[in-house]
């Protein structure tokens, strides 16, 4: 296959899992993600039950594809971070970079269909546990670029530890953002507050508890 030819492919390929997306998300919206099956977010976007499966196996890969496209996000900041540079420096330019250009994956981004995603993982259980597990799934990829096997003990604990730090501060500061856009604040008026907490979060993490002064 030639080049120009393979790329028409994947920007087609592109579009129909963009089309199934925004379609799955407004029935879900409208009907309940419970309510709403594969047969007729299929018949919606004109394609067969199977061209839905190829593209997402799973109803709960449909509703969680933006989150799932961040996984690993952490991981590979760190390991292609600069010669010199800490992870939670690195981390931490990162976020402050997502939150500048209203990244949602930092939770500060007021489009509207993120932030009708955001309100069907408040509303749906299933789709908040499956959350829960993509996020462990973070965790783990950032683990193992943290470990460090020279080190006496366990380093795999060791790694895991700081991975959930570093997972659970981002998490953290996401949540507190979503928060206050889905009580009505705009990400203009949330930005200035969202960098000045995780500049704080980052600091706290960089230099541990007894460095804080409390």
């Amino acid at each position: 296959m030639t080049q120009p030819a393979a790329g028409l492919r994947q920007r087609r390929k592109q579009r129909t899992a963009q089309s199934l997306w925004e379609t799955a998300i407004g029935l879900f919206l409208r009907h309940g993600f419970e309510n709403v099956t594969v047969a007729q977010i299929a018949e919606a976007v004109e394609v067969s039950r199977m061209t839905v499966y190829n593209y997402f196996p799973t109803k709960e890969d449909l509703a969680l594809r933006p989150i799932e496209d961040h996984i690993g996000d952490a991981a590979r900041t760190v390991r292609e971070r600069p010669p010199g540079q800490s992870p939670v420096a690195a981390l931490r330019h990162a976020f402050l970079t997502g939150l500048d250009a209203r990244d949602a994956a930092t939770g500060l981004c007021d489009a509207p269909h993120v932030l009708a995603v955001r309100r069907l993982l408040d509303e749906t259980p299933t789709l908040a546990d499956r959350a829960l597990r993509l996020t462990a799934r973070d965790r783990a990829l950032l683990a193992a670029e943290l470990a460090e096997p020279g080190r006496h003990g366990n380093p795999d604990v060791l790694a895991r530890v700081k991975a959930a730090q570093l997972i659970g501060l981002r998490e953290e500061l996401a949540a507190e953002n979503v928060r206050r856009l889905l009580a009505g604040e705009s990400a203009e008026t949330v930005h200035p507050d969202a960098r000045a907490a995780a500049q704080a979060a980052f600091d706290l993490t960089a230099h541990g508890f007894l460095g804080s002064g409390r």
